[in-house]
């Protein structure tokens, strides 16, 4: 198994991130990842949403996307906000909806949007990157 790469930021912290098939499995590990980042700066406070995150970014990915691969990165891009990513090979920007009671789909993004201290989308020549900020709480 392809062990995640990491890189210094300009934080001071590394980052770190791994590229992973566009298989629904792909959530298990993506969780490991954010999990072993989170661990690895003493943010264990943000281990539950930052899970829940990445499940939801992998799982539209993997619904959506195009090609078979996909990149999970978990960065810190300040002293106290973590920033965790999916890129995909898609251009189709996610759309945010709001589920009926019924509806057993379509949550994912609502949820993001609930945990996140902020999320979007960045458009690349090649596909998107959506992301999802957690912020330290004081």
């Amino acid at each position: 198994m392809p062990q995640p790469i990491t890189r210094a930021r300009p934080t001071g912290h590394p980052g770190y991130s791994e590229t992973l098939p566009r298989d629904p499995e792909s959530a298990a590990t993506a969780r490991r990842l954010v999990r072993l980042a989170l661990a690895a700066w003493y943010l264990d406070d943000l281990i539950d949403d930052g899970v829940l995150i990445v499940s939801e970014l992998v799982a539209n990915a993997v619904r959506h996307a195009r090609r078979q691969s996909i990149r999970v990165v978990v960065e810190r891009v300040a002293p106290r906000t973590v920033r965790v990513a999916v890129a995909d090979f898609s251009r189709v920007v996610p759309n945010p909806c709001t589920p009926t009671d019924d509806e057993e789909a379509g949550r994912g993004l609502f949820l993001v949007t609930a945990l996140a201290a902020n999320w979007g989308t960045a458009e690349r020549r090649w596909g998107k990157v959506v992301w999802a900020e957690l912020g330290v709480r004081a």
